[in-house]
C-alpha cells in the first residue's frame, strides 16, 4: 500500500479528477484547500494571498491511498494532467503506509482500502 499526497493547481482539480476516476481499482481520494509557499515564497506569484507580513499561494491538495499496482498509473495521470509548465505546479510525494484500519468494518491492511 501506498498513500499518495500531491500538491496541484486550484484550476487543474477537475481534470486531474476526472482521470484518476478512469482508473481501474482507484478506492477514492480526499481533496483539501491548503495554502503555503515553494522555493520563491510566493514572490511573483499571481495567486498570492497577502495574511500579515506573509505571502501564501492557493492550492488543492490530493491524498490517496492505493494498491501498490496502481501507484505508478495514479502518480503519471497526476503529473500529466496537472502540468502547466509553469513553477508552482506542485508535488506529488508517495510514501510507504504501514497499516490501514477501516472503522466501520475493523478491516484491516489491504482489505481495508
Amino acid at each position: 500500500m501506498k498513500e499518495i499526497k500531491a500538491i496541484i493547481r486550484d484550476f487543474k482539480l477537475d481534470s486531474v479528477i476526472t482521470e484518476l476516476k478512469k482508473i481501474e481499482g482507484l478506492p477514492g481520494i480526499t481533496i483539501s484547500e491548503i495554502k503555503g509557499f515553494g522555493k520563491s515564497k510566493a514572490k511573483g506569484a499571481r495567486d498570492k494571498i497577502s495574511e500579515g507580513l506573509h505571502e501564501f499561494v492557493p492550492r488543492i491538495k490530493l491524498e490517496l491511498v492505493v494498491h501498490n499496482n496502481i501507484v505508478n498509473d495514479v502518480v503519471d495521470v497526476i503529473q500529466r494532467t496537472a502540468h502547466t509548465g509553469n513553477p508552482g505546479d506542485g508535488k506529488i510525494f508517495v510514501t510507504n503506509l504501514e497499516n490501514v484500519v477501516k472503522i466501520r468494518t475493523n478491516e484491516r491492511g489491504e482489505e481495508a482500502i
